[in-house]
Parts: C-alpha cells; structure tokens; sequence
C-alpha cells in the first residue's frame, strides 16, 4: 500500500459532490509505523464536495481492527466507527494547524488525505480494549483464572487486614476532623 494511493486530484473535478472509497488493511498502518493493530479490515468512504473557493470533505471509516485484549492478551476483532469533517481552504502558504481547516497554497491540483484517514481510525479505536468473552464470560483464559484467584473474596476488605502501624496515623486524621 502507498500513500500516493489516498491522493485526490480535485483540480480535474467537475463543481459537486464526488465519492472515493478505500479498503484499509494493517500494511495501511505499516506505513505509519503503527503497530499497535495485529490487523485491520475497514472501509473508508469518502464524499468530496468541490466548490469554487474551497473543499469539503466527509469521510467515515467502519469495521474491525484486531488488538490484543487489556486483561487477558487475548487478541479479538475490535469494532470501529469514526467520521471526520474537513474543510480545505486556498491561501498563500500551507496551513494545517487547525484540525478541521486545511489551508492549501494557490495552484495545488491534488490533496492526499491518508494522515487525517490514520489519525481519524486510530482515534476511533477505544482507549479501553476489553475482549467480548471477558464481560459475557464465555473466554477461558489462563490470566483470567488467575485473575480470579487473586480477587479479593466476598465480605473480605482491606480493613480487615490492615497494618496495625497504620492505625496509629488514621487515629490523627480522625482526631483532626473532630
């Protein structure tokens, strides 16, 4: 996969709306040098709305990118769903530094669109990644059988078994409050 791949050349469009689409796998992410997917199957649609004094630009990202659970390093195909809105403007030098105005210099003919394509799908994945089988319990793992060995037993809490050198020191915030 090349980055020349997400190239638009808008300026042989005709005024209106235009659709590309994009098939992203993991060698997509390769190329960013991102390695936190053990692969990736989503689909990118994007509508381009060509204007005379700027670009509009919809794009939504959907489907699966395999990711190693949390607790367990099991890996499973995480759900995603991103959108990204982007206006494209002309001025005098390039500008990107507001997230959803891109400033292009006059003559420009094509727009490559693969880093806002990357950061929109990477920040669509959930900071959190939890397998589906840990929360329904259907996952037979190791680590969860230990996991649950080492949980703390009904009606046992940690003032139950506290450090009698500890009690010394609650007894001045107590008696502080009083």
């Amino acid at each position: 996969m090349k980055i020349k791949d997400f190239d638009i050349p808008f300026s042989g469009l005709k005024l209106g709306k235009h659709q590309f689409e994009y098939h992203i796998d993991a060698a997509f992410f390769e190329v960013f040098g991102y390695e936190e997917f053990n692969g990736a199957n989503l689909e990118v649609a994007v509508v381009l709305d060509k204007m005379n004094t700027m670009l509009e630009l919809e794009m939504s990202a959907k489907g699966t990118v395999n990711v190693a659970c949390d607790l367990t390093n099991e890996p499973f195909d995480q759900p995603v769903a991103g959108s990204l809105d982007l206006v494209v403007k002309f001025g005098e030098a390039y500008n990107d530094e507001n997230d959803e105005v891109l400033v292009l210099p006059h003559g420009e003919h094509q727009l490559n669109i693969a880093q806002y394509i990357y950061e929109m799908l990477v920040l669509a994945v959930p900071s959190r990644r939890i397998h589906p089988g840990v929360a329904d319990g259907s996952l037979k793992s190791d680590v969860l059988e230990r996991l649950q060995q080492l949980q703390p037993k009904a009606g046992e809490s940690e003032t139950d078994t506290t450090d009698p050198r500890w009690d010394a020191l609650r007894n001045l915030l107590t008696d502080k409050k009083q």
